[in-house]
């Protein structure tokens, strides 16, 4: 627990990386063992009630840390909440036309696919939706890393967000359609 306090607020300066999208998810998870191990209340067990919480704050800031980091949305999210960018993830659902056909064709192509039982398709949407995920991530990355253009990044982790929703109810339907 060397660290300063303003680490706890900090989950770059927290696990000691640095402060970029593209975050090293092995050295986030060998950062957070390390952290844990430091901080782990159990750790702590013998020290006064004021050391036992101090303790608590750090192991708590350290797991909401690496959850939020360790998720694209989530670490984007952090990243522009850190720029003083809010995502407006509740209010802002305006998206470009092109992403809206793309996400009423991928629909139709699911309904079709569950209406005839099929899993080939189903497989192929799947497989459809992931590259264009790993597309939208990499946009994202560039978007806050490569050239600091906040609000399109804003606008990235909107779509990805329905992209998710969208992945799990193609997965949804995989399992509802192997369970039949």
């Amino acid at each position: 627990m060397n660290a300063a306090p303003s680490d706890l607020n900090d989950f770059f300066a927290l696990f000691g990386l640095p402060r970029s999208f593209r975050v090293d998810l092995v050295q986030l998870e060998s950062a957070y063992r390390e952290v844990q191990a430091r901080v782990h209340p159990d750790r702590h067990a013998a020290a006064g009630d004021a050391q036992q919480r101090v303790a608590m704050q750090w192991a708590t800031a350290a797991n909401e840390g690496f959850k939020t980091l360790k998720q694209p949305i989530k670490r984007a999210q952090y990243l522009l909440k850190l720029a003083g960018v809010d995502v407006q993830a509740e209010s802002n659902t305006a998206m470009p036309p092109a992403f809206l056909m793309q996400q009423m064709e991928w629909r139709e192509t699911l309904d079709d696919a569950v209406a005839r039982h099929d899993q080939r398709a189903i497989f192929g949407l799947i497989n459809t939706v992931e590259e264009c995920r790993l597309g939208t991530i990499n946009l994202l990355a560039a978007a806050l890393d490569d050239c600091a253009q906040l609000q399109v990044a804003a606008r990235l982790v909107r779509e990805l967000m329905f992209i998710d929703k969208f992945a799990s109810d193609v997965r949804d339907a995989e399992d509802a359609l192997l369970t039949q």
